[in-house]
């Protein structure tokens, strides 16, 4: 017999309420989605925040020890090289050993399923009973899951792994690269594009400005307070900036450079 809708329920609000629960699913951060933001957050964001600050307090340090436009650009642009490569090495290395990490445990439970399925069926059980399911229903959830994906299955129940979300290391560090890359360009240009008598002044301004909404934009995509991100991260740059103008302002001074 075919299925029926129950008495009193209209079929265009079934509509309605099944448009809102696929609404809901699209909208409703999961942990994959949340996971997979984050990643590119910690590459791209801080990226782009360490060029601000690291080139920033390079170009101001120089420019506290001399006006000349020529040794401003040469140490610039070397710390934007140098600082890019640097993130996009360290970002290759660090998540090459996270990826590493989650391909041997793929393969590690992908051998397990083959060698002991009635244990690792049993497993998968019991993670959902210590879950809150009762036995039966903790039984029955573990087989459909098992006769759908197992290794999926127990990848996410065991280990929180999805195997199609594990992040390449090249992807990274060509993120965390351009982002060091287009952070670093901002103080570069407000320091050699104004007259020299506004330079230092117009670059603390910039590069605070920026950083406050690299901070502010990092915490919205993360899902935390805009304000506080935003600064933390401009204490810390004006901290930076500070520092590295008044020790080139002394070395200009004691005519060490």
């Amino acid at each position: 017999m075919d299925s029926q809708e129950p008495a009193g329920v209209p079929a265009d609000n079934k509509e309605a309420d099944d448009k809102d629960l696929q609404h809901h699913l699209d909208t409703e951060p999961h942990d994959n989605d949340v996971a997979q933001r984050l990643n590119w957050l910690r590459a791209g964001v801080l990226g782009a925040n360490d060029g601000i600050v690291s080139v920033a307090a390079i170009v101001v340090g120089v420019a506290g020890a001399t006006a000349n436009t020529g040794p401003i650009l040469a140490a610039g642009a070397a710390g934007l090289v140098g600082g890019a490569v640097s993130m996009a090495l360290g970002e290759y290395v660090s998540v090459s050993s996270q990826s590493d990490s989650q391909k041997a445990l793929i393969e590690k439970e992908r051998r397990e399923l083959a060698e002991e399925p009635v244990e690792e069926l049993a497993e998968l059980a019991a993670i959902y009973q210590d879950k809150g399911l009762s036995p039966e229903t903790a039984r029955q959830v573990a087989r459909e899951l098992t006769e759908h994906n197992a290794l999926a299955a127990h990848l996410s129940a065991e280990l929180n792994i999805d195997e199609e979300d594990i992040v390449s290391p090249w992807h990274a560090a060509f993120a965390s690269a351009v982002a060091f890359t287009i952070g670093a360009v901002l103080p570069m240009l407000a320091i050699l594009m104004p007259p020299p008598g506004i330079r230092v002044p117009l670059t603390f301004v910039t590069v605070l400005v920026a950083l406050a909404l690299t901070g502010a934009l990092g915490a919205w995509i993360g899902g935390s307070s805009k304000a506080r991100a935003a600064m933390r991260v401009v204490l810390g740059g004006a901290l930076a900036l500070a520092a590295t103008f008044t020790i080139g302002n002394l070395l200009g001074a004691s005519g060490v450079v």
